[in-house]
């Protein structure tokens, strides 16, 4: 796909997904993926299509009282996208928890289509 100056580039749209988590709201985030997404948090099982991860989404989000996640690095070779992040989650009255990921987009047209996440999440669950 050639991008135009009006269209963003794969890494500028995965920035504003990962800022759109801010909002907490899961609806916000359903634009940016594709109909067919197909989502694996490993260790979890996967999840195959944009109503069932935004579905998925809003339960997390609901039970979040902060959500920040910030971009260490960010490499982009066409429609894939690998960023190391930090997941900043905070449960009610708790502080925020910097969950340490690895995140791996698969773009088409705009949208992601894959989307793997690379956690410990024992770990995670410590922090929590």
């Amino acid at each position: 796909m050639s991008g135009t100056s009006s269209t963003p580039d794969n890494g500028t749209v995965i920035r504003e997904f990962l800022a759109a988590f801010a909002l907490r709201d899961a609806s916000k985030l359903a634009p940016y993926f594709h109909e067919d997404i197909v989502f694996e948090n490993y260790g979890d099982p996967v999840i195959k299509g944009r109503d069932r991860l935004v579905r998925m989404w809003a339960g997390v989000l609901a039970n979040m009282e902060r959500v920040e996640f910030t971009t260490l690095n960010q490499a982009v070779n066409g429609d894939i996208v690998i960023e190391e992040q930090v997941h900043g989650l905070a449960l009610p009255g708790r502080p925020l928890a910097p969950i340490k990921n690895m995140a791996v987009y698969r773009l088409r047209d705009g949208l992601i289509v894959e989307w793997r996440d690379y956690t410990n999440s024992e770990y995670a669950r410590t922090l929590m």
